[in-house]
């Protein structure tokens, strides 16, 4: 267990006196390693509070720059860092909020050659990004590391969070038990063209830091098994039931996804913007 300084049981003393927390769950955060793909709409606020939290080290996976067009919803950046590589402005923030943490920068897209590699040194993977390809990459790398993966996406003023974790909860589902395969490229527009409710990335971010934290924590209910929808122009948050598929290419009991597989970059339709 760590031996905290007094400035840290300040920081952290309103997790310190939850119960369900206390010294010993701080202590697990501040040695706890999570993987994050996407430093824009929604890897603003979970990076926000997982260093808020006081996890100890964060990865920061994203090949883009800072954009004006992006200040709308992405918080972890700031007008004058246009043109800085995201993740770099990502350090600079989770910095000046909290010292403690770690920051560990990727300035280059994952892919197959690179990804189970990176992972394997971490205990929990949170998605963030913008297009399908990316996005089954992830939840293929996490199933054969056994590695839990969040998982958020948004369109328009529509936004999910699901975990997946099949390894380990054998009656839960992966992603590609929700969606087998990818949409064929070139059947989707473009990430600038849909739109997106630049509040929305933090409502959804926020949920999936929380199922972060909690996953970290070993506490609470997790989101496996269940996927929370919300709708913000009815103001609707949902919790649906999913189902392990029989047939899943992934973690079904015949396979046909036995190595990770690389599709075309695309932009999605549907939740995928960041």
């Amino acid at each position: 267990m760590i031996d905290f300084s007094e400035e840290q049981i300040e920081r952290y003393s309103r997790h310190i006196i939850l119960p369900e927390v206390g010294v010993e769950g701080q202590s697990k955060l501040l040695e706890s390693k999570v993987f994050m793909i996407g430093a824009g709409g929604l890897g603003s606020p979970v990076a926000y509070y997982l260093a808020a939290a006081g996890v100890g080290t964060i990865g920061i996976a994203d090949a883009d720059v800072v954009d004006m067009s992006n200040l709308q919803r992405q918080i972890i950046h700031n007008q004058g860092r246009v043109g800085m590589p995201k993740v770099e402005s990502a350090r600079e923030t989770i910095r000046a909020l909290n010292p403690d943490v770690e920051v560990k920068t990727y300035n280059y897209r994952v892919d197959a050659d690179n990804i189970r590699d990176i992972i394997r040194e971490y205990d929990l993977v949170v998605d963030g990004c913008d297009n399908f390809p990316t996005r089954f990459l992830v939840n293929d790398a996490c199933y054969f590391e056994d590695k839990p993966l969040v998982s958020g996406a948004m369109f328009r003023f529509d936004g999910q969070v699901a975990t997946f974790k099949p390894t380990r909860d054998k009656e839960g589902p992966c992603y590609r038990c929700l969606y087998p395969e990818p949409p064929p490229a070139g059947l989707v527009p473009s990430c600038s063209e849909a739109g997106i409710l630049g509040a929305l990335a933090g409502a959804v971010g926020t949920i999936q830091a929380v199922e972060a934290v909690k996953e970290l924590l070993g506490i609470g209910e997790s989101l496996s098994g269940r996927l929370m929808t919300f709708d913000a122009l009815r103001m609707e948050w949902k919790k649906l039931r999913l189902r392990k598929d029989p047939g899943c290419p992934l973690c079904g009991p015949n396979p046909t996804v036995t190595e990770l597989v690389t599709y075309e970059q695309a932009c999605d339709l549907q939740f995928g913007h960041s």
